[in-house]
């Protein structure tokens, strides 16, 4: 059996996208190490880890999803963490709602909420 146990975003700046997904998610690590931090720890692990190669940071192969409670709340803290919106929150056919942007290496991030009165 395999199990899924870590996403890993590799980058050139750990502390600046830690920091970003830090105030997005609402999580403080008390870290700061410039090398490898875990975000958020669980049966799946989300770190930002800088593994010494370049990035080029024109990642399009992989996305983040997050589910959210709130996606207003969630929206308005997208913008004012100044994140480049690619997508406003939007109704989908089977009742969720999405929205998507990017984080400060260009990874493509969605968010989901998925309403009781759909």
């Amino acid at each position: 059996m395999i199990t899924l146990g870590e996403i890993s975003l590799l980058t050139n700046d750990v502390p600046r996208l830690a920091d970003f997904y830090k105030a997005l998610l609402g999580v403080d690590n008390h870290s700061q190490d410039p090398v490898h931090q875990f975000i958020l720890e669980g049966p799946v692990s989300l770190t930002v880890y800088n593994d010494g190669s370049p990035k080029n940071n024109q990642n399009e192969n992989v996305t983040l999803v997050f589910t959210v409670d709130d996606m207003d709340a969630a929206y308005e803290k997208v913008l004012a963490l100044g994140a480049p919106v690619l997508e406003s929150p939007t109704k989908r056919p089977w009742g969720a709602v999405n929205m998507s942007f990017r984080d400060p290496d260009g990874n493509v991030v969605y968010l989901r909420s998925f309403p009781q009165n759909s």
